[in-house]
């Protein structure tokens, strides 16, 4: 089966699937939503108008045996930086888009009058029908009501409130193999879905398989890789603890944002810990091991049930645990579970609603440390769209200009995530220079700085720093195109099997030669193309830089400050 392009046109209500363009034939994921907004979208366009466009993209091994594959891409102009952004998640809608021969779904325009839809995708048509049922409903009850309509095979992408509200945190939502959700978090895309007035996106299974076109060779190299993840001590440890196996390590670091970034370490560190979490966990008798998508080894996700055995949220992960916990001195797991699971319901990001959350406390709007209140905000604010709800849903940037903080922790206008950049430097120079705000996957210099994997950097030091984030950015364009999850990259660092491995089964996949200078370039022009496109939307070198607060106040316990020159930061760019 032919890989197509489906094309959505909501101003008119029709749809198209087209052949691949020959120069769009080699990427997938965040390469082929960069380059599909690049070349369509106006950088000066409005993000919530009739010219900015959603483009939904699987990997180049999605769809696949191959482990850890089935991550998802969507990308448009961000309305909460005004950058070219990408998000990726877990899920289903990745591997069963590419089994039915989707390469791309590209959704343009904007409607003529106030109705909603829903679009239908099976591997010959996709259709556009009115939706209306399930207009101010959250992600849960879109799960529960397509899977009604249709059954529980089917896939889903979808919004919540706060995507319909356009909301610029608004995150865009894929139904996992356990019918929960994961999120296409950051940047507001999901404001974008809104704008289009797609409610939800239903995706037909299909018993159809991706072709292979060395299926031995790619047996062969998938059994290394996988080996070569399964075998990983960083693997193993999060699939003990999850993610949220950091916090005790950041905190140790000294690097823990806290109280909105005025200290490095949080007294209540144990008590939101990993360690705490799983102990919880299996005391509920949730999961503590669980995978986010078909074929994940490292199963970093988990359940984490309420204090009567129910389910309360999934894909408990470090940042969000981080960012309600820390940075907004909440110390109870359960308020911030509760927290997650209305973020998850709502639609919003997790990170960047919870750090406008730490900002707001700093204007007074609620204390420190109450999460009871934080959860209130959420369900009756943010989730209604009240005044304050919406400030707090457009992010902390918002949140500073509304209450006059001066202590705002963003870059391009996205909330800084859990790593403070004056005590792990080169998690600074990601921050500073991402192509799409302040995020720590963009290059995740915390694998060398604080877990020694790939080599060493002093994290207190300035020395090596650009460098090790240069590298991480091009590597991590790269995988974000191959549809895999981002967390291979431990392995990818430390066994010299693994990321030849990887190349070897994306070359069985296409019947191509790619070497790891092939990847390595693919990563550089995928930089540059979001580049071009930030400098062609208004951005310079002046926007790549940190809020002054962390040049100006030092970080207990280090007592350290931000020490990078504009001209030093500007050298990231020299390759």
């Amino acid at each position: 089966m032919a890989d197509k392009i489906y094309r959505v046109n909501i101003t008119d209500l029709t749809t198209s699937i087209e052949d691949v363009p020959a120069d769009w034939a080699g990427l997938g994921g965040r390469g082929l939503t960069s380059t599909i907004i690049a070349a369509e979208v106006e950088p000066e366009c409005h993000p919530l108008g009739g010219k900015n466009k959603l483009v939904i993209a699987p990997g180049m091994l999605s769809g696949t045996v191959a482990a850890n594959s089935g991550r998802i891409s969507i990308g448009g102009k961000s309305p909460l930086t005004g950058t070219i952004k990408e998000a990726n998640a877990g899920g289903t809608a990745a591997q069963m888009l590419a089994k039915l021969g989707c390469k791309a779904i590209v959704i343009e325009g904007m409607p003529k009058g106030e109705g909603w839809y829903n679009l239908h995708i099976t591997d010959d048509s996709i259709t556009i029908n009115e939706e209306s049922e399930l207009i101010g409903k959250g992600n849960f009850a879109i799960v529960d009501t397509v899977t009604s309509r249709m059954d529980e095979k089917h896939g889903i992408i979808s919004i919540g409130p706060a995507g319909e509200m356009k909301m610029l945190s608004a995150n865009i939502s894929i139904k996992d193999p356990d019918s929960h959700v994961r999120s296409c978090g950051r940047g507001g895309l999901g404001a974008v879905m809104g704008s289009k007035h797609i409610k939800f996106i239903s995706i037909a299974p299909t018993d159809a398989k991706v072709e292979i076109a060395d299926q031995e060779a790619f047996t062969a190299a998938n059994r290394a890789f996988t080996k070569a993840l399964v075998d990983n001590p960083i693997s193993q440890a999060l699939g003990q603890y999850g993610s949220n196996v950091l916090v005790n390590i950041i905190n140790e670091s000294g690097g823990l944002p806290t109280r909105n970034f005025t200290s490095g370490q949080f007294d209540g560190h144990e008590k939101i810990s990993g360690e705490t979490m799983y102990d919880t966990i299996v005391e509920r008798k949730g999961k503590p091991k669980h995978n986010c998508h078909k074929g994940c080894v490292i199963q970093c996700s988990q359940i984490y049930n309420d204090l009567n055995g129910n389910y309360k949220t999934s894909g408990f992960e470090y940042e969000s645990i981080w960012a309600m916990g820390a940075d907004c001195c909440v110390d109870d797991l359960d308020h911030i579970a509760e927290a997650d699971h209305l973020m998850d319901d709502i639609g919003i990001d997790s990170i960047e609603t919870s750090v406008a959350m730490g900002v707001a406390m700093e204007g007074g709007v609620l204390e420190f440390g109450d999460g009871a209140e934080v959860c209130r905000i959420l369900k009756e604010e943010v989730a209604t769209g009240s005044a304050l709800g919406r400030i707090i849903g457009c992010g902390a940037g918002s949140v500073g200009r509304a209450f006059g903080v001066t202590r705002v922790p963003v870059v391009k206008n996205q909330a800084i995530p859990a790593y403070d950049p004056r005590s792990i430097k080169g998690i600074g120079i990601t921050y500073a220079t991402s192509t799409q705000g302040a995020d720590h996957t963009m290059g995740y210099t915390i694998a060398t700085e604080i877990l020694g994997v790939g080599g060493t950097v002093d994290p207190l030091s300035k020395e090596g720093q650009v460098e090790l984030s240069r590298n991480l950015q091009i590597a991590t364009a790269a995988i974000d195109s191959t549809g895999m999850c981002l967390f291979i990259a431990f392995a990818a660092l430390d066994d010299e099997h693994c990321l030849p491995a990887l190349i070897d089964m994306l070359n069985a996949r296409f019947g191509i030669s790619l070497t790891a200078d092939d990847v390595t370039s693919l990563g550089m022009s995928i930089l540059k193309t979001e580049h071009a496109f930030n400098e062609a939307a208004g951005f310079t070198n002046v926007d790549d830089r940190l809020p002054e607060f962390f040049s100006e106040e030092p970080l207990a316990p280090h007592n350290v400050v931000w020490d990078f020159t504009g001209k030093e930061i500007d050298t990231f760019w020299d390759f």
